[in-house]
């Protein structure tokens, strides 16, 4: 118990954890916005309709910086993963050697053979291999998800390996890779990029309506993007669902953390169905110092009957319990999250099928225009406080069950440790400002409407469809 409150320990995992919090503000948007890019570019070619086309190359700019801050920081991950765990890196090598592999092959090198041709193929190729190219990067992106997923659902609920002479040797790959965590974590972390991206979407267009700066072409984006949450915010609601009864049956401790949820049954025999809708936790004292109930949602939520059993923290000993303050309020912070998204698209799509979806009208509304403006950040918040959850809820395992993060954490002094987290603080926030004074810029800007659209005619200033090649006869002017 002394080991795993060393105060180096408790630097690194502060450490690892702005770092990964860092990265996280980038990849979702990556992965979601590269879809919508894709098919902004699709609605272009399909319809000829040039608002398609100028949306497709605005958000683009954005689209690349959000990129390359998400690159900057990801080596920052892979940096830290040997410096500050390096025994759990080498531990888990046979498996995750493999995985990062396959996300290298699969998604890293796919990716930069295409995005490339994305950023900067516009009128040296055909539209049809650039949205080809297009789609590719949004899909190298997904993969690239996929597999990261892979290896941290296996982190949460390890399967189809034996720990054998310190490693985790595989022994049934196909069970190892689709562990139960992965089969409902991956969904609910890619509909969460795309439920990331299209509030991006719908926050910049409602600024730029609020404005009134180029207000009829970002309502024309505005509306199919609420049209899209409309379906899409439920969908994860619902996926969360799933996700927290798989939490219930493979990590209980964690369930039981993300609900203040202490005692399995009643002084008197019964289950405790009770949902604490606000709590403070005691986990030395083993109970909640003040509550406030909400009797029988717990086993609806959990179990989808009315008395069920939740397994509680009183089932395990208090060494195994992770802190319950941060995934308890965490895991409240992104579900009235999500309810509040859920409330925007059906109010804006309310607007809509009231005919107030009008540029002219749309201003008349300038509380919800705000409010789309502000649920932009929303999605980032609840990203961050779900992944809070999902990490402070498995310890104190860095693999759940199977390796103690004591175990895991390079054996670093406090001052090591300090620098080296002094200097990740300086350089994320070092590419936080840059990122964001980048995107301040391309907003402010706005789209480029005067450029002709590449491939509207032939001529060399609109870029055409495909580059043709011209070679100068060279000459030689006499001298006299």
């Amino acid at each position: 118990m002394i080991l795993e409150n060393t105060l180096p320990i408790l630097l690194s995992r502060l450490d690892f954890a702005f770092i990964t919090s860092m990265h996280i503000l980038w990849t979702p948007v990556t992965i979601g916005m590269s879809w919508l890019l894709f098919l902004l570019e699709w609605a272009w070619l399909r319809s000829g309709n040039e608002k398609w086309y100028r949306l497709q190359r605005f958000f683009e700019k954005l689209f690349i910086v959000n990129f390359g801050a998400g690159v900057a920081t990801g080596v920052t991950m892979e940096m830290a993963f040997g410096i500050l765990y390096g025994p759990f890196s080498q531990a888990v090598g046979p498996f995750f050697g493999n995985i990062l592999g396959f996300e290298t092959i699969t998604a890293f090198m796919y990716e930069a053979g295409f995005i490339g041709l994305m950023i900067f193929g516009w009128g040296k190729i055909g539209k049809g291999m650039h949205l080809f190219s297009t789609f590719n990067v949004a899909l190298s992106s997904s993969l690239s998800a996929m597999w990261i997923l892979v290896a941290n659902g296996w982190m949460q609920s390890p399967t189809g390996v034996v720990l054998k002479n310190g490693l985790f040797q595989v022994t049934n790959w196909w069970t190892a890779i689709f562990n139960p965590n992965f089969d409902i974590g991956f969904p609910h972390m890619w509909i969460a990029t795309l439920e990331l991206s299209l509030f991006f979407f719908a926050a910049v267009s409602a600024w730029f309506i609020l404005k009134n700066r180029n207000a009829d072409l970002f309502t024309t984006l505005l509306k199919p993007t609420l049209l899209a949450l409309i379906v899409i915010t439920p969908l994860q609601i619902f996926i969360g669902d799933e996700l927290g009864r798989e939490v219930a049956a493979d990590q209980p401790t964690s369930l039981a953390a993300m609900e203040g949820h202490f005692h399995t049954y009643l002084a008197n025999g019964k289950p405790d169905t009770s949902w604490n809708l606000i709590a403070i936790p005691d986990v030395q004292a083993g109970k909640n110092l003040f509550s406030i109930q909400i009797p029988h949602v717990l086993s609806l939520l959990e179990t989808h009957t009315w008395n069920g059993v939740v397994t509680g923290m009183d089932h395990f000993p208090v060494k195994d319990r992770p802190n319950v303050w941060v995934p308890f309020y965490a895991f409240r912070i992104m579900v009235a999250i999500g309810f509040f998204l859920f409330f925007m698209a059906l109010w804006g799509n309310l607007l809509r099928l009231r005919g107030e979806f009008t540029a002219e009208k749309l201003r008349r509304h300038p509380n919800f225009l705000r409010l789309m403006v502000f649920s932009g950040f929303l999605p980032y918040l609840a990203v961050w406080t779900g992944w809070w959850t999902r990490e402070i809820g498995r310890q104190p395992w860095v693999v759940y069950g199977l390796m103690r993060t004591w175990q895991g954490v390079s054996h670093m002094s406090v001052g090591a440790e300090s620098l080296w987290f002094a200097g990740y603080i300086a350089f994320e926030l070092m590419v936080w400002s840059g990122a964001w004074y980048f995107f301040s810029r391309i907003i402010k800007k706005g789209p480029d409407l005067d450029s002709p659209v590449v491939g509207s005619s032939d001529t060399a200033a609109s870029g055409g469809g495909i580059a043709q090649p011209s070679f100068a006869k060279p000459t030689l002017e006499k001298a006299r």
